[in-house]
């Protein structure tokens, strides 16, 4: 498959997700996102981190502000990502919700830009998809961002899917991460509960 076909098979990919997603009752999305969230909190990898880097969830992604929130009520550093370019993004400190405006896209992000730091610096991330497989393999929105910003850094990711969206076969090429786990609200238990980021 060439660089155009693949294109277009991943354009189509995500124009038949995001139309199946943006047709999921709102009720579906508030349960699927707090079934996520659990299984966000009970990882070892959030436990054991400091720094966290996090995506504000748009209307077809998991709802992630209560992730934001009891993060740093455990004490994590919170990283939200910022659009600073056509190509790049940043990972920006939050100390507080209050610190969110809508920015590019709609999407609520930082407004002040002084304190970020680099993917390497990062304990945990926790990435957004249109779609994943349990493989690793993700379809992203197709701008490239999250591709650039994760180079290096895979074995940090954690791929927040609804089940919904969740698709084998996903297209990719050499430009494409693949994520070091994949979480969706279909998942079973299995994780090690903690408390205030702690293991219990």
């Amino acid at each position: 498959m060439n660089e155009t076909e693949l294109h277009e098979q991943k354009k189509r990919l995500r124009k038949a997700i995001t139309a199946r997603l943006k047709a999921l009752p709102e009720t579906y999305r508030v349960k699927a996102s707090a079934r996520i969230a659990e299984q966000v909190f009970a990882l070892p990898e959030y436990c054991a981190a400091n720094r966290i880097f996090l995506f504000v969830g748009m209307r077809t992604e998991p709802d992630t502000l209560p992730i934001i929130r009891k993060a740093m009520e455990d004490g994590k550093q919170v990283y939200v990502p910022k659009c600073v370019s056509k190509t790049e993004m940043a990972a920006v400190h939050i100390k507080d919700m209050t610190d969110l405006r809508p920015g590019a896209y709609g999407i609520p992000e930082p407004q002040d830009c002084s304190e970020t730091t680099e993917p390497d610096a990062l304990d945990l991330i926790l990435v957004p998809c249109v779609s994943a497989w349990t493989d690793g393999k993700r379809l992203g929105h197709g701008a490239g961002y999250y591709d650039r910003f994760l180079k290096g850094n895979a074995e940090k990711t954690v791929c927040l899917c609804f089940s919904e969206a969740m698709e084998p076969g996903i297209p990719t090429d050499e430009n494409d991460v693949c994520m070091h786990r994949v979480i969706s609200d279909a998942e079973p238990d299995g994780q090690t509960p903690c408390e205030n980021g702690k293991n219990v």
